[in-house]
């Protein structure tokens, strides 16, 4: 006891009141990183190699051929780690992918990257403010909510960038498809008109598209290529739409799938549904429009009413001043 004691005292005197807690919380983070080097550096079972490749062997013909090609390239050595980085649960799984494929990170191993990242990035950072708390206590005194945020807040923000930047990403991909989504209509629609089937439209656009709108090209490009591979037209423009995560895609692909189970004609479709989206490109450039005063208010307060209060004030004031000093004097 009186050892333990005089650790504790030791601890206290040197990395002040949570000085204990702190050495608990480093010995946790290397015990999390011998575990995981131990989890990469661990050779496999052979049994286990042998149902893996007997289960690839029969679900061979079940899968896509940019599976089975796939180039298992530096990506894969992430395996080892498959149950700790990925979510266990399917549902979980599937949105994960969803929002990394909304983002423009379609590989199949995106969501294991995304959360080794982010797992690093966050060990990372609460490594370099607990180094800076006990430098920061050494030379000078800190109180203990200081050394607390210091250690922390590092941890939190290095946790919380990869999904801000996949956030970031996603919204402006998601925007450049907007943005670029009536003008690939109306060139859809003139390929259309002149006699070409949809899927030589689609590459048409994808081709035109591609300077301006990439995003939205690639997605053109997916489409055609997963129709050319044999895959239900119906479920690849379902797919398109839930990878772009827009509501204008969504609503296209619904006037296709309408027009194709009624037998209505695709021009007179793509015709209506090129002026719907034309004006609603107006609709939202005027509501930039009107919310721009708006904006622009707290700008002209801020620097425009002080200078000209100044101005106009200030000869008044100055003068009043004048008077009055001199008035007291004796």
């Amino acid at each position: 006891m009186q050892m333990l004691d005089a650790l504790n005292a030791a601890l206290r005197e040197m990395l002040g009141p949570l000085g204990p807690l702190l050495l608990v919380g480093g010995l946790g983070l290397a015990l999390i990183v011998v575990t995981l080097v131990a989890m990469g550096s661990q050779r496999r079972d052979p049994l286990d190699k042998l149902r893996e490749s007997r289960r690839r062997e029969s679900g061979a013909q079940d899968r896509e051929p940019a599976e089975t090609l796939r180039d298992r390239g530096g990506s894969d050595k992430l395996d080892k780690y498959a149950a700790f980085l990925e979510p266990q649960s399917a549902e979980e799984m599937s949105s994960a992918r969803l929002q990394m494929m909304q983002a423009g990170y379609r590989s199949k191993s995106s969501v294991r990257t995304f959360h080794a990242i982010q797992f690093a990035l966050g060990l990372g950072f609460l490594g370099l403010g607990l180094a800076y708390a006990l430098v920061a206590r050494a030379t000078g005194e800190l109180a203990t909510s200081t050394m607390m945020l210091a250690i922390l807040l590092p941890g939190v923000v290095g946790y919380y960038i990869p999904r801000y930047w996949v956030n970031k990403r996603r919204e402006k991909r998601q925007q450049e498809i907007t943005n670029g989504f009536p003008d690939a209509l109306d060139m859809m629609l003139v390929c259309v008109e002149a006699g070409q089937s949809l899927d030589q439209s689609m590459m048409r656009v994808a081709q035109e598209m591609r300077a301006g709108f990439p995003a939205l090209s690639e997605e053109f490009e997916i489409v055609n290529y997963e129709v050319k591979a044999g895959k239900d037209r119906v479920s690849v423009l379902k797919d398109m739409a839930s990878r772009c995560g827009v509501a204008d895609v969504a609503s296209f692909v619904t006037v296709l799938v309408q027009s194709a189970s009624f037998g209505t004609s695709l021009g007179d479709a793509l015709r209506v549904y090129a002026a719907e989206m034309r004006d609603k490109r107006v609709m939202r450039a005027e509501e930039k429009a009107n919310v721009l005063p708006t904006k622009l208010t707290l700008g002209t307060m801020v620097f425009t009413v002080p200078p000209l209060l100044i101005i106009l004030i200030g000869p008044s004031i100055y003068g009043i001043a004048q008077t009055l000093s001199g008035g007291i004097t004796p």
